[in-house]
């Protein structure tokens, strides 16, 4: 989950992206904790304020859609009482999927910065670039790899461990 393809997004990033990818990674964290699969989010402002924060939360809410991504994307919603998010950056600590991509098309956000490229289901240029579709009526920069080794990681031990507690079993 972490190999870059070539086709795949990639843009200079800057110390500001690291800090608040950083700061998803912890997210992450927190899914990784309770056995989910270890992916965090966040939302914020041109300002630099954070606007929504998320984590996978799939198996504990028993719904498909509460990726990092989306929980981030309703608390900043609520928060600023609309679903659109002009000037608004995602980080996220892996590409996000179609869904994710597409409702983050949606809300009109400025900017999407992702960490580890997802070889499986990347929409973001891995498999799919959504993005980039010229008859879309929104366009979203998009910036990834940043601090791609660190949130492939914590990816990689959560699969490895999952797949040593299955072999136990």
């Amino acid at each position: 989950m972490v190999e870059a393809d070539a086709t795949a997004a990639v843009s200079p990033w800057t110390a500001q992206d690291a800090r608040f990818m950083t700061l998803a990674l912890e997210e992450a964290q927190a899914a990784y904790d309770i056995g989910e699969v270890p992916v965090g989010a966040l939302v914020v402002s041109a300002q630099g304020d954070i606007l929504g924060r998320g984590y996978n939360r799939t198996i504990i809410d028993h719904d498909p859609t509460a990726h990092a991504e989306i929980v981030a994307l309703r608390g900043a919603a609520r928060a600023l009482e609309n679903y659109r998010l002009p000037g608004i950056t995602v980080y996220v600590t892996l590409e996000p999927c179609v869904m994710c991509i597409g409702a983050m098309l949606h809300a009109r956000l400025a900017r999407v910065v992702f960490g580890a490229y997802d070889p499986k289901t990347g929409a973001c240029g891995s498999v799919l670039d959504v993005g980039s579709v010229p008859r879309l009526n929104h366009h979203t920069s998009v910036t990834g790899g940043v601090l791609a080794e660190p949130c492939g990681e914590l990816l990689r031990r959560f699969f490895r461990e999952r797949r040593s507690k299955e072999s136990i079993a």
